[in-house]
């Protein structure tokens, strides 16, 4: 039976190789690797396959192991014997780096050779060594290979939180790409890179920065043979209140869900909701006199399901003189909206926990609703806030599914002599780099339905 070894290997070399390894070496009829693997064994007797052409060196590694050992072209041999006289029981060695069932050459070979042909004696992979090199556990680490591959899971693992990331790199995704991607994705959370090199040789180096440091530093001084290991901080920065905007707080501003980070109303569908609420300005002279009595006067704003409390954030800065009531069923969903109403200084914003719409009950009558969660009673939120509602309200819902989609115009239908609506469907995209280059990634489409008394 035809016999192929893969060994991986480190930058450290033949000295890196368990026993097994280096047995299998010295019974090899045929080296097989790069220039570099090969070279780390000068004066091994056996013939030589640079694997420059992948494709073609698999097909000359078929005719080595074919029946009658007719020698393969592509082979460096410095006898011209016949292959029958010199390799009696054919064994080839391909060398590769790290674990070669990781992202790596052995799952082509189990593609192109019988499985039992094959025995793999792995090294320790760069992924390994970086999360060593940093001192972090990595069993939960999401594992992303950009090495001639679409950034597009990096960018997916971003977006949905993982607190730990581990990228191999290529000559295109390089580490300041990756950080620009970072830095584009406005997330709510911040994130250290560690750029970890030549891992395992004798100018191993590995380096942290922030994003934008890493973002503004020259791809070249770093060496090609790289992983980038992003981790997020446990902290959020306290925001800078002078820097902010008058509207669009940046997502990555907020305190969020430590398992759902990226689960809150969108900065970019945020400004068009509070657009659609059309918030009103109420009087100021109210609101003071409202505080010398001891209570908030003026308007009140309702937010129903609130999550992490952007929208309420957003409400509660823009209209000062109003009341927000951020209602939110979830205990962590109650302590996010108090710490970040903490965050942005919006003492007017008043967190409280329960289930709509029976805590509905004991809020005072609104002049403007947003509902962002529903916990499946939307056809019974709008009763109540239909019920409630002071006169020229407003009730504006950002809707993701086709499904809640179908209940609030099944309502309205039963409504529609003494309401209106006007739909806003709002399919975004955002622009993100890729390498050198620039493309659009889509935002989830969400429905902003508004509605309001004829």
């Amino acid at each position: 039976m035809a016999s192929i070894h893969i060994i991986g290997i480190g930058l450290d070399g033949a000295d890196g190789l368990g026993a097994a390894a280096r047995q299998v070496l010295e019974e090899a009829t045929l080296l097989v690797g790069s220039d570099r693997h090969l070279s780390y064994f000068p004066h091994h007797p056996a013939p030589r396959l640079p694997l420059t052409d992948l494709h073609a060196a698999l097909q000359q590694i078929r005719t080595y192991l074919s029946p009658d050992l007719s020698p393969a072209p592509g082979l460096i041999s410095s006898t011209s014997e016949p292959a029958s006289a010199l390799l009696p029981s054919p064994l080839v060695a391909i060398l590769t780096s790290g674990d070669p069932l990781f992202f790596g050459l052995g799952r082509l070979l189990l593609t192109e050779f019988p499985a039992d042909w094959l025995t793999f004696h792995p090294h320790l992979s760069a992924i390994q060594l970086a999360f060593s090199r940093i001192k972090v556990p990595w069993q939960a680490a999401r594992l992303v290979s950009a090495h001639g591959r679409s950034p597009d899971p990096l960018m997916q693992a971003l977006q949905q939180g993982a607190a730990t990331i581990a990228v191999l790199t290529d000559g295109r995704n390089t580490p300041g790409a990756i950080a620009r991607l970072v830095c584009s994705l406005d997330l709510p959370g911040r994130y250290a890179l560690w750029v970890c090199e030549n891992l395992g040789g004798a100018d191993e180096r590995v380096q942290c920065f922030s994003p934008e440091a890493l973002a503004a530093t020259d791809d070249h001084q770093f060496a090609p043979l790289n992983v980038v290991v992003v981790l997020r901080d446990a902290a959020t920065p306290e925001p800078d209140g002078s820097a902010l905007p008058v509207l669009g707080i940046p997502d990555a501003a907020f305190l969020s869900f430590g398992d759902r980070p990226g689960l809150m109303t969108k900065r970019d569908v945020r400004i068009l909701a509070l657009g659609e609420l059309a918030l009103p300005s109420g009087q100021i002279s109210g609101q003071i006199s409202g505080q010398i009595s001891g209570q908030i006067s003026g308007p009140v704003l309702w937010d129903i399901g609130a999550g992490t409390g952007s929208v309420s954030v957003e409400m509660a800065r823009l209209c000062p003189q109003a009341t927000v009531y951020a209602l939110e069923k979830t205990a962590a969903g109650l302590a996010l909206i108090q710490q970040n109403a903490q965050r942005f200084q919006t003492p007017n914003l008043k967190p409280c926990q329960g289930e709509a719409p029976n805590a509905l009950t004991a809020l005072p009558a609104p002049d403007r609703v947003f509902i962002g969660g529903s916990g499946g009673q939307l056809d019974a939120i709008l009763h109540h806030c239909a019920a409630v509602l002071k006169p020229d309200g407003r009730i504006v819902i950002a809707i993701a599914t086709l499904d809640h989609l179908a209940i609030a115009q099944t309502w309205l239908q039963a409504h529609q002599s003494t309401w209106q609506q006007h739909a806003l469907q709002v399919n975004l995209a955002r622009s993100v780099p890729v390498a050198a280059l620039t493309r659009f990634a889509p935002l989830n489409p969400i429905t902003l339905l508004t509605l309001q008394r004829r």
